[in-house]
């Protein structure tokens, strides 16, 4: 494992391509060691804590973990000397036995990867539509929610690209997927100078943590509760994702991208509910909830988005790897 550790992309069965280094040290964090059972004790610890205190203020939280594709489709790797049963995800899910804050997210998707639609891209650490669908349904039955009626008649359209793990090979093999057309009812209504700098310079695709947006949906068949949903590029600041796909569901929803949670901003906006949504790799540090983004955003110019010159950095591997 250490070997593997050093490289970055693992080339598995038919395509399939598995991010399994990087910053993160992704296929390390499948080794039980006694670093690990600490740091997922801290998380135990936090998830508990983060629930206390949104019960104080009315407000129900819920915690999701979106699986690496090495925890979901260990069996489309080849000779990579690992335990997919040591995901970190599994094991901070059986510390969270009973706890009503988790949603597993890992047991869904393992047991609807055999389907008709892949539910991630061959190559890419993302999850497809379909997946991002079922990860989505599952939340909402946890968050007692209904989603919108006809949500899966909506447009479909083929989306052909190189893709984040593909860009890291020499032959840039390139992947043909199918998407879902998500904001028919939503409607983006704020998004901070930070989001409008970026989207500005044609430089969306670098922003990751400190993006904050708010949706509205003013159908009359919304559920009236208000959403903060604080996570990561399988939620997104753009309708592509899980957040668009909640914005179509709820009444108002903000997402700020980040893995620790703003309180004061928590506590001003009073949700009804407050999501957290974090990829697996990311369990590798643990937060410590004291992320203001007002001051973020204060403390980032709008001279840091002004347009250069373009680096060929895949989007989820430059700051999130």
């Amino acid at each position: 494992m250490r070997r593997r550790h050093r490289e970055l992309v693992h080339e598995g069965r038919d395509g399939w391509l598995f991010l399994i280094g990087g910053s993160n040290g992704v296929l390390e964090q499948y080794r039980a060691t006694l670093a690990r059972w600490w740091l997922l004790r801290g998380w135990r610890r936090l998830i508990e804590a983060r629930r206390a205190r949104a019960q104080a203020l009315g407000i129900r939280y819920l915690h999701v973990i979106v699986p690496e594709k090495l925890s979901v489709y260990d069996d489309r790797t080849r000779d990579l000397d690992y335990d997919p049963r040591r995901s970190p995800a599994r094991a901070l899910g059986r510390r969270l036995i009973g706890n009503p804050a988790f949603v597993d997210l890992l047991a869904p998707l393992r047991a609807a990867r055999d389907g008709p639609a892949p539910l991630y891209y061959r190559t890419d650490t993302h999850w497809t539509y379909e997946g991002c669908l079922l990860a989505y349904r599952t939340l909402m039955r946890a968050c007692g929610a209904v989603p919108p009626a006809g949500l899966d008649a909506r447009q479909r359209y083929e989306v052909t690209s190189v893709r984040d793990l593909g860009e890291k090979l020499p032959g840039r093999p390139v992947e043909t997927a199918i998407h879902g057309k998500i904001d028919y009812d939503a409607r983006r209504v704020y998004a901070s100078p930070l989001v409008e700098a970026y989207e500005a310079a044609g430089r969306a695709i670098d922003l990751h943590v400190g993006a904050h947006v708010r949706y509205r949906n003013e159908s009359p068949e919304a559920d009236p509760r208000t959403v903060v949903l604080f996570g990561d590029s399988y939620a997104h600041f753009t309708p592509i994702m899980l957040t668009g796909l909640v914005a179509e569901t709820f009444r108002e929803v903000h997402f700020i991208w980040s893995s620790s949670i703003d309180w004061n901003y928590v506590a001003a906006v009073k949700p009804d509910l407050l999501l957290f949504e974090i990829a697996e790799r990311f369990l590798v540090r643990l937060p410590d909830d004291t992320f203001d983004i007002a001051r973020h955003q204060a403390g980032k110019g709008r001279d840091e988005a002004a347009p250069r010159a373009k680096i060929a950095v895949s989007e989820g591997l430059s700051t999130e790897a």
